[in-house]
């Protein structure tokens, strides 16, 4: 029987060159699809885009550049990104993934770093629900 401590945890970062968290939603040229758990993260894959948005906000209306993103994210349930707009985010949300903004850049690794201690930590209800995990006890939460 497997842990369920060590279900991994599947998780999306915007990123223009694969090493580091530094892309807004639109603009991104790929997602770093890793598995995370508690103790080991493993790289899974890089979903490319050819088709961005720039960063200014403008959009081409003609072109649906957000569906294909939303796409790639299927089986993640966190996605880290520099920004992302109102619309793009409740599309994010209603596929199941919980998007996750950050103020600067930062090394992929330091991404997976803060989601581990997460992970060793007192862990959101909405992230126990997704890696099947029972909520703790009372006695277990004071602790």
């Amino acid at each position: 029987m497997t842990d369920p401590a060590e279900t991994p945890l599947r998780i999306a970062i915007a990123t223009n060159d694969l090493e580091n968290l530094n892309a807004h939603f639109g603009s991104c040229r790929s997602f770093a699809i890793w598995e995370v758990t508690s103790k080991s993260a493993r790289f899974v894959e890089a979903v490319g885009f050819d088709e961005t948005t720039d960063q200014g906000g403008k959009h081409d209306d003609s072109a649906d550049r957000i569906t294909p993103k939303v796409e790639a994210l299927t089986g993640c349930a966190l996605l880290f990104v520099l920004a992302i707009g109102g619309p793009a985010a409740a599309k994010v949300v209603r596929a199941g993934v919980h998007p996750i903004k950050r103020k600067d850049p930062e090394p992929i690794s330091a991404v997976i770093d803060q989601v581990q201690t997460m992970l060793n930590g007192n862990i959101p209800p909405f992230l126990r629900k997704v890696l099947g995990r029972p909520a703790p006890s009372f006695i277990e939460e004071d602790v």
